[in-house]
């Protein structure tokens, strides 16, 4: 990869020594977090964003290089090279161009054009094209042979060469390219016939737009109606255009052998070119979509996993249901499971029951927080938990994905004598205590944040999708001693092997004590150690740095400024006073901008970057019936797409709030405004209840959300037609009023 530095630097536009740096290091098996993290000062302090975008261009730089020395060789064995060529391959910049030059060299079928060759017609071909004002119907009867019989089949022979000719020419070929560039439209219809069942796709029955300005989500969609049958697509540029690009480089005149020739452009155009370069378009159009809707969800996929966390607690979790109830489990601080069993809330004659149950559970494991799925019953169950007043904060929990997990190897291997409802609800549960923990034992896709997700590139989504839970990981770092397989395996160094030794090794010495007895464990050498010790936390070690984000590589950098202050490295941890003495550059043999980071972490070594999950209430309506327009209500922000935001207000069906109604500014993607889980109010613009439509406004939810949705919390704003239910009580003062209640534990 180093020999693609200086155009991954022309390309990026990032010095040659940080792109030298940053593929040396991958090279050497460093990952991206880690390179991020602890090499700032070789790489200038890129980040994984900017270290990412050098790895991906190497490799598409690499891809092309390997590419034109394929072509250079297939064409030189052909014994066709020559400094013509040679000198065009080398100034190709594309793929597409380097496919255009050797397009005359690779192996063919068996073409119209080549049969005509056979006939011996390309001599009345190269006289069609050189328009010397003969009569050519004449001039065809010298190619009569046992084959060609008439001037007709002559003339049509010769038109295929042609037609072939002017295909494989790159010039013409880069310049139809940038016609469809600048003027191809994305053309869509509906079939005959499929009117009533592709009504999802009547937005496209008669839809025309520049391919160039066409966005990710309608681009997908067409493609999608076109794959199911329902559309008729192209893209392609006005046909007249096309023609007079052709005409203008190969017509010379008013010549006999013109109107032949401009016969042969057109069947050109049509029969090869612009199925060709539409099918080219089409792949850069769906590639182009792809790494959109990619991108989105690995963007709501990293929200997601960074969503704030209630911490260990001891708490009770639900997974709702109507009639076959509701999955209750106890679970305790570390998310172990204590005790499940089963209540019934939407039954009359049981309710007394299960209320009684839910006392005994909360008084009996002390519990701290209840977690609700947000699915089927969630918001009818949330009532019921509610009304019971426990005096504890009561909390709907994002279940999407949760009986993926329950039904998965992870949770049999977890709870392999528990049925799946009770692993669901456990995972409920711990998604409330560290959703970032949970989450990774789920695939990605099946979490439900992304768009069209079926319909990308699915290599490319699960390499971006892991992209993004390594870095989330890395981020947050990880107890040693806490920590699943499923978690550990994505830590910088690991993998599912490692993950599984230190897991094993875990077990076999109760806990670990020191970052250094990862080196214990089986197969986990200098080079595994090196990129995740770093992540890799250990709360209440001997050594204080165990339990921070500093390197154990820096451990000596801390011991000499520690030395220099003339305190112990236990003083220096979060000693405000004597870590704002430390200068930098005094240390500049260790990097400047890794003693700052140290510094930074000494402050609050081991700081979970998170915010801890706070309350939240949505309006008393519980199904899309009971919505109407011009009601301002609260509600979470549960998806972003580039057309809009989806809204949780507590009822079945997700509003969606259109980017244009989401602040009283410009903004071309919600994200500039919107995070996952975000706080909002909302005003009800539209219901569709056949449709099961809602369609919802920020911006006119009030004067206080037109910069875009800042968060406030529901409980500021009181809409006048929404009757708001009893705030649920903080978690702080709740646990006062179990410990007046219960007694300390």
């Amino acid at each position: 990869m180093q020999m693609f530095a200086a155009q991954v630097s022309a390309q990026l536009n990032i010095r040659i020594q940080q792109v030298e740096v940053v593929l040396a290091l991958l090279a050497e098996g460093a990952t991206i977090p880690f390179i991020a993290r602890y090499r700032k000062d070789k790489t200038g302090n890129l980040d994984e964003v900017q270290i990412q975008q050098i790895q991906d261009t190497a490799k598409q730089v690499q891809e092309f290089s390997e590419r034109k020395a394929f072509i250079e060789k297939t064409i030189t064995e052909q014994g066709k090279m020559t400094d013509a060529i040679r000198a065009l391959l080398d100034k190709a910049a594309t793929l597409n161009e380097l496919e255009d030059i050797s397009l005359p060299y690779k192996p063919k079928r068996r073409t119209r054009a080549q049969i005509a060759r056979e006939h011996g017609l390309e001599p009345l071909a190269m006289m069609l094209l050189d328009q010397q004002d003969k009569y050519v119907e004449e001039v065809a009867e010298a190619f009569f042979n046992e084959y060609i019989t008439t001037v007709e089949d002559a003339l049509k022979g010769a038109m295929d060469i042609v037609a072939e000719l002017v295909n494989e020419d790159s010039d013409v070929r880069a310049a139809l390219r940038h016609l469809f560039e600048r003027e191809a439209k994305l053309i869509s219809k509906v079939l005959t016939d499929k009117e009533q069942e592709a009504q999802k796709y009547r937005d496209y029955f008669d839809y025309r737009e520049p391919v160039a300005k066409v966005p990710g989500h309608r681009g997908l969609a067409v493609l999608r109606g076109f794959m199911e049958g329902f559309l008729r697509m192209s893209i392609e540029p006005e046909e007249e255009q096309a023609l007079t690009l052709l005409e203008a480089r190969y017509i010379k005149g008013m010549s006999k052998e013109g109107l032949w020739l401009r016969k042969a452009l057109k069947d050109s155009w049509k029969r090869l070119l612009q199925p060709s370069l539409e099918s080219e378009f089409r792949m850069a159009l769906k590639q182009r979509c792809d790494e959109e809707a990619i991108a989105v969800f690995a963007e709501n996929l990293r929200q997601l996993l960074l969503a704030s966390p209630l911490g260990n607690k001891r708490l009770i979790a639900i997974d709702p249901g109507y009639r076959t109830g509701c999955k209750t489990v106890v679970l305790d601080e570390k998310g172990s499971l204590l005790e499940n069993t089963l209540i019934y809330v939407h039954e009359p004659g049981r309710l007394d029951a299960s209320e009684k149950i839910i006392r005994q559970l909360v008084h009996r494991y002390q519990s701290e927080a209840i977690a609700i799925g947000d699915g089927t019953a969630g918001r009818e169950t949330e009532q019921f938990i509610k009304k019971l007043e426990l005096g504890i904060p009561v909390f709907l929990v994002n279940e999407a994905g949760a009986s993926v997990y329950s039904a998965s190897e992870a949770a049999r291997e977890e709870f392999p004598h528990e049925d799946v409802t009770v692993r669901g609800s456990v995972s409920i549960g711990r998604r409330l205590m560290d959703p970032l923990a949970e989450l990774v034992k789920i695939d990605p896709k099946s979490i439900g944040v992304g768009q069209y997700q079926h319909d990308v590139n699915q290599i490319r989504l699960k390499e971006k999708l892991d992209q993004t839970v390594e870095s989330c990981v890395n981020l947050v770092g990880v107890n040693l001693n806490t920590a699943s397989r499923h978690l550990l395996r994505y830590v910088s160094g690991i993998g599912d092997t490692l993950a599984k030794n230190i897991v094993d090794f875990r077990e076999e010495i109760g806990r670990f004590e020191n970052r250094n007895q990862l080196k214990k464990v089986p197969r986990l050498g200098d080079k595994a150690f090196e990129q995740c010790a770093g992540f890799l936390r250990i709360p209440g070690a001997h050594n204080p740095l165990d339990t921070s984000a500093v390197h154990p590589e820096s451990y000596p950098v801390v011991e000499q400024i520690a030395a220099d202050l003339g305190v112990k490295v236990q003083e220096l941890i979060a000693n405000e006073q004597l870590l704002k003495a430390v200068k930098p550059a005094q240390y500049a043999q260790y990097g400047e901008l890794t003693v700052k980071d140290i510094v930074k972490e000494l402050l609050k070594p081991g700081l979970d970057p998170r915010q801890q999950a706070g309350g939240f209430e949505f309006a008393s309506i519980y199904r899309i019936e009971e919505v109407q327009p011009g009601m301002v209500v609260p509600g979470l922000v549960s998806n972003l797409t580039k057309f809009g935001a989806f809204i949780n207000i507590g009822v079945k069906q997700d509003g969606l709030v259109h980017v244009s109604e989401i602040a009283n500014r410009f903004i071309s993607d919600p994200t500039e405004a919107l995070k996952l889980g975000q706080q909002v109010m909302v005003k009800v613009l539209e219901v569709d209840v056949a449709r099961k439509r809602i369609s919802l406004s920020i911006k006119q939810a009030g004067p206080e959300f037109s910069g875009g949705g800042g968060q406030r919390k529901p409980a500021e704003v009181k809409p006048a037609s929404v009757v708001r239910e009893k705030e649920s009580p903080s978690l702080d003062a709740a646990l006062a009023n179990l410990k007046s209640r219960f007694g300390k534990r």
